[in-house]
C-alpha cells in the first residue's frame, strides 16, 4: 500500500507540474495576443481568446488524464487502456460511475486521481475567471477611453 501512495503522489507531483506549465504557456499566449487585442476585433477577439483558453484547459486536462491512465496500465492495476482511459477519465472528473472498479489495494490510488483531479479542475475555473475578469476590465477601461473621444 505504500508504493502505491507513493506513486499516486507521484501523479499528482506529475500533474499539478503539467497544469502549472500549460498554465504558463496560456497567460504568455494570453500577453502575446491580448496586447493586440482592440486590433483584432475587440469583442470577437475576446471570444476567440476565450474559446483558446478553454481549449488549452481541456488539452492540459487530457494530459493528465492519460497520464494517470498509462500509470493504470503499467501497474497492470487495470489491463487495458481503453478501459483505463474510460476509468480514470471518470475518476478525474469525480464522476465515478462504478462500472469499473481498481482492486482493493489500488483504490486508494484513484481516490488520490479523484481529488487531484477537483482541485486541478478548481484552478482551471479560477484561471478562466481570471481571465475573463481581466478581459472585461480592459474592455470598460478600453471602451471608456473611446467615449471621452481619445
Amino acid at each position: 500500500m505504500l508504493a502505491h501512495l507513493l506513486l499516486a503522489s507521484l501523479m499528482v507531483m506529475v500533474c499539478v507540474t503539467v497544469h502549472f506549465v500549460g498554465l504558463v504557456l496560456l497567460m504568455r499566449l494570453l500577453r502575446h495576443r491580448g496586447s493586440r487585442l482592440p486590433q483584432q476585433g475587440g469583442l470577437l477577439g475576446q471570444g476567440l481568446l476565450i474559446l483558446l483558453v478553454v481549449h488549452g484547459l481541456f488539452l492540459t486536462h487530457t494530459i493528465e488524464v492519460w497520464s494517470f491512465a498509462i500509470a493504470y496500465v503499467a501497474t497492470g492495476a487495470i489491463g487495458d487502456f481503453t478501459t483505463a482511459l474510460y476509468f480514470s477519465t471518470a475518476t478525474f472528473t469525480t464522476i465515478g460511475y462504478g462500472d469499473v472498479v481498481l482492486p482493493p489495494d489500488w483504490r486508494l490510488f484513484g481516490a488520490i486521481e479523484g481529488a487531484a483531479g477537483l482541485i486541478l479542475f478548481g484552478w482551471s475555473t479560477a484561471f478562466l475567471i481570471s481571465v475573463m475578469n481581466h478581459m472585461r476590465t480592459f474592455e470598460h477601461t478600453w471602451l471608456s477611453a473611446g467615449s471621452d473621444g481619445g
